[in-house]
């Protein structure tokens, strides 16, 4: 089965429409979408910005309602209020009512949620580690990867609002071993690049984020994965 991977958005409502025009082209049927809606450089203030870009996201899970959403970092401060970079107190409100609705909307409410499984693909914002698993995770589920990523999508601030998590992990900055990394390729955000790389079991796609003067700092690429081989390819809209 191919995906469509909808890369973090922060504040780029228009992603949505332009992943709905390459699943319309490409024949796709399903695409997994890593988050992080909210924040971007400057745009505090912008309201309306918050409320279209989640409201972009609601209408692509209307259209689209076998999607799967992979809360980012930027998503669920909102939720907890954890404060960090770029975090709005004015779109509170915003974020979280979306956020609800977002989710109302699904057939499944765990579509949306920490770490998603296709295939052997695994998809989450910044990546499941080995270390995250072994301190969280009883041992005794964790060569049983559904049950493991059933654990972790049931964890809370504590545990998740740590560096190594799959929130905010950051594997293509250290060699932290991944989460069963001979059966599993894993594909995260979370951190910028260039453009679409594979390292190890992990695929990058971080390509839309920009500069703090809002040039673009990546590629801009959706890719598309094949759930089964692992192979995949970039498209534009």
């Amino acid at each position: 089965m191919e995906l469509l991977i909808i890369p973090d958005c922060h504040l780029k409502p228009d992603m949505f429409s332009q992943a709905a025009d390459i699943m319309s082209c490409q024949g796709i049927t399903r695409a997994v979408c890593l988050m992080d809606i909210a924040d971007d450089w400057g745009k505090e203030t912008d309201l309306g910005l918050y409320s279209g870009a989640y409201g972009a996201a609601i209408a692509f899970s209307k259209s689209h309602p076998e999607t799967l959403w992979c809360y980012g970092n930027h998503d669920i401060s909102y939720l907890w209020e954890r404060y960090e970079s770029g975090y709005s107190p004015l779109a509170q409100h915003v974020v979280t009512e979306k956020l609800y609705e977002l989710r109302s909307t699904l057939p499944d409410p765990g579509q949306l949620a920490f770490v998603h499984r296709v295939g052997r693909v695994l998809f989450s914002h910044g990546g499941i580690s080995e270390e995250f698993v072994r301190r969280f995770i009883p041992m005794r589920y964790h060569d049983d990867t559904d049950r493991t990523l059933e654990k972790i999508n049931s964890l809370g601030p504590d545990e998740m609002w740590q560096d190594f998590s799959p929130l905010w992990l950051r594997p293509q900055y250290n060699s932290d071993r991944m989460y069963r990394p001979r059966k599993f390729i894993q594909v995260v955000g979370h951190t910028p690049v260039k453009s679409v790389t594979k390292e190890r079991n992990i695929i990058s796609c971080d390509v839309f984020s920009t500069y703090r003067n809002g040039e673009p700092y990546g590629s801009r690429e959706f890719p598309i994965i094949d759930t089964e081989t692992g192979q995949y390819r970039c498209v534009t809209s």
